[in-house]
């Protein structure tokens, strides 16, 4: 991992005040971990990241994951997360970068389709992977529209559901 992939987070943090993560230098057994955190912050969202090269690649999706291929859900990339952010969930204070409260809404490890170079894909621009999640599974894709926005789209599987309604917890 390098250490200047994860300089954004942490100029935008203070670690005497904040509880996230301090990030260290590791990977997962996998190498291949994702999560959605659900964060209430100054609007509620959700955090989708996935393990690439030592750190969490991130992207703020404002209306959540669909399990409708029809419904395209607009994911912004933000600021790489250290992975030890996969396992956060607490209150981030107030006038702190983030403030509200995240939880973890689903985690689990991914797999790129065909075996392909993860990172290469997203500086491509489109990443094509299966989630085998609590709440999300099957086959997804991420595709870049322009700058920071890109696409979460859930495929066309078993998982997928042609209901118009986003991916809900009990």
């Amino acid at each position: 991992m390098s250490s200047r992939t994860l300089e954004p987070y942490r100029r935008r943090r203070c670690f005497r005040i904040t509880p996230e993560p301090v990030p260290k230098r590791r990977s997962s057994e996998t190498r291949r971990l994702f999560v959605v955190q659900e964060h209430d912050a100054r609007r509620l969202h959700y955090d989708f990241r996935l393990e690439v090269d030592g750190v969490l690649k991130s992207w703020a999706v404002p209306k959540g994951p669909s399990s409708d291929p029809a419904e395209k859900r607009l994911a912004v990339a933000v600021e790489d997360h250290p992975l030890d952010y996969a396992g956060f969930e607490g209150v981030i204070p107030e006038g702190q970068y983030g403030a509200g409260t995240v939880v973890i809404w689903d985690h689990g490890t991914y797999a790129p389709e065909d075996d392909a170079d993860v990172a290469a894909a997203l500086r491509e621009g489109e990443l094509k992977f299966e989630l085998e999640g609590r709440r999300l599974k099957g086959s997804w894709v991420l595709v870049r529209m322009r700058g920071k926005d890109w696409l979460l789209i859930k495929r066309r599987d078993r998982y997928a559901s042609s209901e118009r309604e986003r991916v809900r917890g009990p």
